[in-house]
C-alpha cells in the first residue's frame, strides 16, 4: 500500500513539475496573469466560471480575492458566477442550463474586466457561450483548461491557459497550482508594500 501511495504522489508531483517547465503553459500563464493585473489596477473586476470541481475552483479563488491570499490587503473584485442558486436556476428553468454564465455575464460583464473560464475538457457548452458573451461585452477571456481543448473554444480567449496533461484529475491538480499561483502574484504585484 505504501509503495502505491508513493507512486500516486510522485505522479503527481511529476505532472507539476512538468508543467512548470513548459514553456508554452508558462507564456500562458504570465499572460493570464498581467491580464488580470491590468484589470484590477485599472478598477474593473474578475468574473470565474466552472461546472462541478471547476466550479469550487472558481469559487475557492474568488475568495481568496475577496478574502486575502497570503496577507492582509485591501479586497479585490473577485466574483464566481457558480454561486448564486436562485439565478442559476432561474436561468437553467427560464431559458437553458447552456445560457446560466452567459446571462450572468450580460448583466454584470463591463468593458475592462477579465472572465477566468474553467474548464477541464474545453467542451462545455455553456463555458463556451458564456466566452462568447463576455468578448462581445468587451470582457477579456482567459480559458483555463487542458492540452486537448478544441480550437474552437481556444478561439474565443483572448489566453488560454492548458494543462498540460490528458487525466482530469491531473488536469485539476495543475488548476489548482495556477489558481493559487494566480492570487499570490497579483497579490505581491498590487500590494508590494506589507
Amino acid at each position: 500500500m505504501r509503495n502505491y501511495m508513493t507512486s500516486i504522489l510522485l505522479q503527481q508531483a511529476e505532472t507539476l513539475i512538468a508543467a512548470a517547465h513548459n514553456t508554452g503553459f508558462l507564456q500562458s500563464f504570465e499572460m493570464a496573469v498581467r491580464l488580470c493585473r491590468t484589470a484590477l489596477s485599472q478598477g474593473h473586476k474578475l468574473l470565474l466560471i466552472g461546472n462541478g470541481g471547476s466550479a469550487a475552483d472558481a469559487q475557492h479563488w474568488a475568495a481568496e480575492l475577496v478574502v486575502r491570499f497570503q496577507k492582509d490587503r485591501q479586497a479585490l473584485p473577485a466574483i464566481a458566477l457558480s454561486t448564486d442558486t436562485s439565478t442559476l436556476t432561474a436561468i437553467g428553468n427560464d431559458f437553458r442550463f447552456e445560457d446560466i454564465f452567459s446571462r450572468q455575464i450580460e448583466a454584470l460583464g463591463r468593458p475592462g474586466d477579465v472572465l477566468l473560464a474553467i474548464t477541464t475538457s474545453g467542451q462545455s457548452r455553456n463555458i463556451r457561450k458564456a466566452c462568447v458573451c463576455a468578448q462581445q461585452q468587451k470582457v477579456k477571456v482567459v480559458g483555463v483548461t487542458s492540452s486537448q481543448t478544441p480550437q474552437d473554444f481556444i478561439d474565443v480567449c483572448d489566453v488560454c491557459l492548458r494543462a498540460p496533461a490528458i487525466e482530469t484529475a491531473r488536469i485539476q491538480e495543475i488548476h489548482a497550482i495556477f489558481g493559487h499561483a494566480l492570487c499570490a502574484l497579483l497579490e505581491s504585484s498590487l500590494f508590494l508594500k506589507g
